[in-house]
């Protein structure tokens, strides 16, 4: 057994763990009900998925005797599913600041719950036919030579999802940029009308820039590598190679739900009292806006 597909699994399970717990506390949080926690519940979710997706690889490759096609190409496709669903929703949160900050008058009249089910619905479903792709023709089982590093995905297939992924990401940047625009003219909006209220959004602000800093900035870290990689790479490239750089890639799945855990205000008071049953009295009690994701 090598020990980089046990270090594979054992981040898998750590993964499925974390983000199980993050589902559980949005699920049974009633006041955890508005657009932006949804979404952190969807990234939630594909990266629980993500991390049953190489605990159920890494059982496919070692403990299922005789190996099986279908299995294989099924974990590949829980896979692709998982990780595209992930970058999605990262996608989704950078807009959905972008819109409460372009938009703030209107923002929570536009946004509904509803809405946003709709949107997210339709955004699992695309991912969920990514996920099919290996089953239904994008594998290299009959030709070995046309294998990528993401086996069983040819090369062609893996440049194609390297190279989505890059816009993607490029895409969440451009906002990003955005953001910090409106952010900064927000901030000097507050510094000359010098009210209590401007200051409390200010500091909301800055709380949710900071996060989403975190988030992009150690999701870029952790994946850019990887895709550029597998732009270039082949089966034929030393497997150690591709396991360095796949294994910091599935822990971004292991850092977001820390992210939520420590720099949501609701989310930290919900695992207080699910954990103590008490709420410590360090925590504000100022109400829940748009900027704190």
């Amino acid at each position: 057994v090598s020990p980089w597909d046990i270090a594979l699994c054992a981040t898998g399970t750590a993964v499925a763990g974390e983000n199980a717990l993050v589902l559980a506390v949005l699920f049974y949080t009633p006041s955890l009900r508005a657009p932006m926690f949804l979404l952190i519940g969807s990234l939630a979710l594909a990266d629980l998925l993500a991390g049953l997706g190489l605990v159920a690889n890494f059982a496919v490759r070692y403990l299922l005797r005789p190996p099986s096609e279908a299995a294989e190409l099924g974990a590949a496709g829980l896979l692709l599913a998982a990780f595209s669903a992930s970058v999605c929703s990262l996608l989704a949160i950078t807009v959905d600041r972008y819109l409460s900050l372009y938009n703030a008058l209107t923002y929570h009249s536009e946004r509904t719950l509803g809405f946003t089910c709709a949107l997210v619905l339709l955004m699992w479903l695309l991912c969920l036919g990514v996920g099919l792709l290996p089953l239904l023709g994008w594998n290299c089982l009959r030709d070995q030579s046309s294998c990528s590093i993401l086996r069983p995905v040819t090369k062609d297939n893996a440049a194609v999802l390297a190279v989505t992924f890059l816009l993607l990401f490029a895409l969440m940047m451009q906002l990003y940029l955005q953001i910090c625009k409106i952010a900064f003219r927000h901030a000097q909006q507050i510094a000359v009308q010098h009210q209590f209220i401007a200051t409390a959004q200010a500091t909301s602000t800055r709380k949710g820039l900071s996060t989403l800093s975190l988030i992009l900035g150690t999701f870029a870290l952790c994946w850019i590598p990887f895709a550029i990689y597998s732009l270039v790479a082949d089966s034929s490239y030393p497997a150690v190679y591709t396991y360095s750089l796949a294994l910091p890639a599935t822990c971004n799945s292991l850092i977001n739900p820390i992210i939520y855990a420590f720099r949501n205000p609701d989310i930290q008071k919900s695992l207080w009292l699910a954990c103590c049953g008490c709420i410590p009295s360090t925590f504000s009690s100022r109400p829940r806006t748009s900027s704190d994701v």
